[in-house]
């Protein structure tokens, strides 16, 4: 074994010496390819595609490392030779047949992208056994539009009229380079554009194109034509006919024609829900998760649409929509068959987790149970217990309960399909993905030196719209209630005097009483059919919450007293006051399959105002972390310039800000299918909107603000499952605003201890 560990590092390190080692004579290892190109608006990452060989895979720093490991046994004699040979990687030799061919393929392209004269010619060094191969491109002038007209009109009124007001059927003008590409997609959307019009069996290759390349020098002048299909005149428009709809019932019942009386048929609002006599969905459910509506214009959407409500509900397994079109009365129909087919209703989840803080040893538990057709509407209803207890190691009383940390508490969740809002226009309560949300929760912390208290209740509305590319979320009223029936005068002395504000708010007991709006909007679909991903796809997210209103009027009209320090109560319960506004973008662009760079930003602005002079300690910014400046582990940096290395224990409870600030850019390289390198820049940081005594440089200031950005930078590691990615990210400081003037660049004289910061994250930061 350790005659294989000597020789596998030294492969590793000398292996470039013997990677032609199992190369047979008179054949040549294909080395390196390289691809030159004229064309500016054409990288060569971009023709690498159309190579059909390509050298043995490598890795950075470590070189062809599956070429070596195949290298290294002579026989499959042993165990270790198979695995060997079965883990790496045979050499690749030339050919020069696919050399041939893969100029080829690279001057097709060129000429789809209308380069017409483009011309490649190869170039191949021999020598060592190994052969670097040169594709130098020479594209020559492209071909551009002359002219460019349309003969739809002439052959389908009703489709060009479409199609023109809409503003899709002229896809290239005067000057335009004849890109095929371009075409091709200009029909994908034109049908597209028609199958969401009633052109149920509309193709694109309804559509071609007339082009005339002799009419000058790289000029074309441009037709675009459509077929008419070849039974009828024209194409014809459907219209959604009868819909019924199986609801999850038994396949051998519908088979015996002799067990049909067990069945439930209703006729609900024009929809035929044929069900078991137990039902397995509500028909108003059924039907506002349904959007093939009787009557209504066939489009591809709306069938997605359906798909996807009907898929998302929680007892749903599996949805299979069948159409079949048919005449009647000269109008053309497609008349739906819906099956919906049950899963699993009941889930059960139990998990037990040991706890280890500064060496005293706990133990917390949950269990969770839902189910997911609580009110046979699709509902999903969960209830979830948890526990946790420490056991304070130097305590020497005998009384545990008073000397340890424990906690418990529940929280239930009801989610309801649709949006239960019946005063609301109609056209709203069909948005696809909607739900209507409640939860309500209470906690119970016990502490030596205090007894915590939460209560928790809210209501969310979530739907989408602009084919799911627009998100909304609507909370109307949601509640927050904290109490400290126990504080110890020692706690009181060091967290809740005078003498530190911002920690004696986060304490106290206090209601936030909510309602907020959250929108999301992305420039591509995220759910229904397969489209192709904008040149730059990105998110943008904005949101407000207001908190305090509900209260504000209760108290006027005489619901409410002041306390001592002149706060307005509800309830005998200081209430919060405040307004947060928060907003977020995140766009890549991808160089090719392997390489993107992405950038990020985000900021957000809360301001207390009324009843509160600060802002409740979970409602306020804090900066660091895996998902923020990745040079600061969560919760340590800012605000500003603000710096306390005498309280280490509790400095994370001033930590926190008012105003925050996020940028980022991140350039990714794939490995692997597996693997993915990742290098960053972080720059950031939180702000108080007050100058709270107990944060000192913590005050945002226009003329001084840039001056107190943090910046990070780093490296990661990422792990690609397809269903999960973990990724691992190491950051450094850089700019600390946190260090004396004149020491806060960090860059050139790195403290490793202080400034570097380890992250561990699933999910990208952005």
């Amino acid at each position: 074994m350790k005659k294989y560990i000597v020789f596998i590092l030294w492969m590793l390190l000398f292996g470039a010496c013997s990677v032609a080692k199992k190369v047979p004579d008179g054949s040549y290892l294909l080395n390196k390819t390289e691809i030159k190109s004229d064309v500016r608006t054409i990288s060569p990452s971009s023709l690498t595609p159309y190579l059909r060989q390509k050298p043995n895979s490598s890795m950075i720093l470590l070189g062809r490392v599956k070429l070596q490991m195949y290298n290294i046994p002579e026989d499959n004699s042993t165990v270790m030779n198979r695995l060997f040979l079965k883990y790496g990687e045979s050499p690749v030799l030339y050919n020069e047949q696919l050399t041939i061919i893969s100029a080829e393929q690279i001057r097709l392209h060129l000429n789809n992208k209308g380069y017409l004269n483009a011309v490649v010619d190869t170039s191949v060094v021999k020598k060592e056994k190994r052969a670097n191969i040169t594709y130098t491109v020479t594209a020559n002038e492209p071909h551009r539009i002359r002219t460019f007209r349309d003969t739809v009109h002439s052959t389908d009124t009703t489709i060009h009229n479409i199609l023109n007001r809409g503003r899709q059927i002229e896809l290239m003008k005067e000057g335009d380079i004849f890109d095929l590409a371009v075409l091709d997609e200009g029909r994908e959307r034109m049908t597209t554009m028609l199958r969401n019009r009633g052109y149920y069996n509309f193709v694109k290759d309804n559509f071609y194109f007339i082009a005339d390349t002799t009419v000058g020098s790289n000029r074309v002048d441009l037709i675009l034509a459509l077929n008419n299909p070849s039974d009828t005149t024209s194409h014809q428009q459907f219209y959604t006919g009868n819909v019924t709809v199986i609801n999850g019932v038994d396949p051998l019942i519908l088979q015996d024609s002799t067990r049909h009386a067990e069945l439930d048929t209703v006729d609900y609002r024009g929809m035929r829900i044929i069900s078991e006599k137990d039902r397995f969905l509500r028909p108003r459910s059924v039907y506002y998760n349904t959007f093939l509506r009787p009557g209504r214009l066939y489009a591809d959407r709306v069938l997605e649409r359906t798909y996807s409500a009907l898929n998302a509900m929680g007892p749903v397994n599996q949805t299979a929509i069948n159409l079949k079109s048919e005449i009647r009365n000269d109008t053309s129909f497609l008349d739906s068959r819906i099956n919906l087919f049950p899963g699993n209703l009941h889930y059960t989840r139990f998990g037990v987790d040991g706890t280890n803080s500064a060496g005293d040893l706990g133990v917390a538990g949950n269990l969770a149970y839902e189910h997911r057709n609580f009110l046979k509407g699709g509902e999903t209803f969960r209830i979830q217990l948890n526990a946790a207890y420490e056991f304070i190691s130097g305590s020497d009383s005998l009384n545990l309960l008073d000397n340890s940390f424990y906690e418990y508490g529940a929280e239930a969740f009801l989610s309801i399909p649709q949006l239960m809002l019946p005063w609301m226009m109609k056209r709203l309560r069909e948005q696809p993905s909607a739900s209507t949300e409640f939860s309500l929760g209470i906690n119970h912390q016990s502490r030596p030196d205090y007894l915590r208290q939460f209560f928790s209740l809210s209501t969310r509305f979530q739907w989408s719209s602009m084919e799911w590319k627009l998100l909304h979320k609507l909370e109307p009223i949601g509640v927050t209630y904290v109490r400290m029936p126990r504080v110890s005068d020692k706690f009181k002395e060091l967290y809740m005097s005078d003498d530190t504000p911002i920690l004696r708010y986060s304490y106290e007991e206090q209601l936030i009483v909510r309602s907020a709006y959250d929108i999301t909007y992305t420039n591509y679909s995220p759910v229904g059919r397969r489209r192709s991903m904008p040149l730059i796809p990105f998110r943008v997210r904005t949101g407000v919450e207001v908190a305090g209103w509900l209260p504000r009027i209760a108290s006027s009209l005489g619901g409410g007293e002041m306390d001592k320090e002149g706060f307005k109560t509800f309830f005998k319960t200081r209430y919060s006051e405040y307004v947060k506004g928060d907003f977020d973008i995140a766009a890549s662009y991808s160089f090719d399959e392997t390489k993107t760079v992405a950038a990020h930003f985000a900021a957000g602005l809360a301001y207390p105002y009324g009843n509160a002079n600060i802002l409740p300690f979970e409602k306020r910014y804090f900066g660091g972390g895996a998902y923020s400046l990745r040079g600061w582990s969560t919760r340590t940096l800012g605000p500003g310039t603000y710096n306390n290395d005498t309280i280490t224990s509790s400095d994370f409870g001033r930590k926190v800000g008012d105003v925050k600030l996020d940028l980022s850019v991140e350039y990714r390289r794939k490995l692997t299918n597996l693997f993915e390198l990742a290098t960053f820049i972080d720059a950031g940081n939180i702000w108080t909107i007050r100058d709270y005594e107990g944060q000192p440089g913590g005050l945002f200031r226009w003329n001084s603000f840039y001056k107190e950005l943090a910046v990070a930078y780093g490296f990661g590691l990422r792990l690609d499952l397809d269903f999960l990615l973990i990724r691992l990210d190491g950051g450094m400081k850089a700019h600390n605003p946190a260090l004396p003037e004149g020491a806060r660049w960090t860059l050139f004289k790195p403290n490793f201890s202080r400034d570097f910061a380890f992250h561990f994250a699933i999910g990208y930061p952005f």
